[in-house]
């Protein structure tokens, strides 16, 4: 896992070379956001990039700045730096909504008032995993933007969507899952960009970010492997700088076989911080990920 990621050639054309770290500020971090956290800062330096810290705060329900002041410590206590930020997702509302009303121009956007019980009653029946595509109940036959409801969300129209020929796959290689190829309308349908009441859907901020931040790599959890599609979407029709390179690390999971969370006490930063040194706990990390500890020590130690 390391010698894949650190060994990835980085392509001439794409400018400065950057990687981010994305948390959102609902908990105290844990064994498995080190991990993420961890790799994603090593990938990023070892190619001569520079490592960003963006708070994925727009969940307003559950985001804490005291969290995110925690976040930063943790990072600190455990010696990985970023080079920029904190950069807020809170604080970039202007950006977003210049964004949404692009996509809004094209007459892509439309309100949607259906709740999570119709979008249940809608589901396909092979969709065990509890993911649920848009069945487009909404969906009109005309642009209807403007007609927006303060009780509605915003979705966005996938193909086929009227007068576009586009394409509903969205294809991309990834450096630890391989070749993936996404049809939007089979697995998403129709997505949310801005939620009722005001906060913005997870998959276009941080598709308007990367792209706004110049990010040019993505290390993350494979939990995160299917957002990628719909990120690269809105990217493709607002014509932004995707990134390079993805790269999706296997979740890690406690000895029962269940992931991580940071309902799991005894593996979050508190107790850590207060059992074991940052070198243990990277120790720690790399043995549950089965990468080899003293060649990340050896790596770290060479970045600092």
């Amino acid at each position: 896992m390391l010698d894949i990621l650190c060994n990835t050639a980085v392509s001439a054309g794409c400018g400065r070379w950057k990687g981010r770290f994305a948390p959102s500020p609902s908990g105290r971090m844990h064994l498995g956001n080190v991990y993420a956290a961890l790799m994603s800062y090593v990938s990023a330096k070892t190619k001569g990039g520079s490592w960003l810290l963006r708070i994925e705060d727009i969940d307003r329900q559950r985001s804490r700045q005291m969290w995110a002041d925690m976040i930063m410590s943790d990072l600190d206590w455990l010696g990985l730096g970023w080079d920029e930020g904190p950069i807020y997702q809170s604080a970039r509302d202007d950006a977003y909504i210049s964004y949404l009303e692009r996509l809004a121009g094209m007459g892509l956007v439309y309100p949607c008032v259906c709740t999570r019980a119709d979008l249940m009653a809608s589901r396909a029946p092979h969709a065990s995993d509890g993911h649920v595509a848009y069945s487009g109940r909404c969906r009109p036959s005309t642009p209807c933007y403007g007609a927006v409801a303060a009780e509605a969300n915003l979705r966005l129209m996938v193909p086929p969507c009227p007068g576009r020929p586009d394409s509903d796959e969205v294809s991309f290689d990834d450096l630890i899952c391989g070749r993936q190829n996404v049809a939007l309308s089979c697995y998403f349908g129709d997505f949310v960009l801005r939620r009722k009441g005001g906060d913005w859907a997870y998959q276009f901020a941080v598709a308007v970010d990367d792209a706004d931040m110049g990010v040019t790599e993505v290390v993350r959890g494979d939990d995160l492997l299917m957002s990628t599609a719909p990120q690269r979407y809105v990217m493709s029709l607002l014509e932004l700088p995707e990134p390079v390179v993805y790269a999706h690390l296997p979740l890690l999971k406690n000895s029962d076989g269940v992931r991580l969370s940071k309902r799991d006490r005894a593996l979050s930063m508190e107790w850590l911080r207060a059992n074991c040194s940052p070198r243990d706990v990277i120790v720690a990390v790399c043995r549950a990920a089965a990468v080899n500890p003293e060649e990340m020590l050896s790596v770290l130690e060479r970045l600092r």
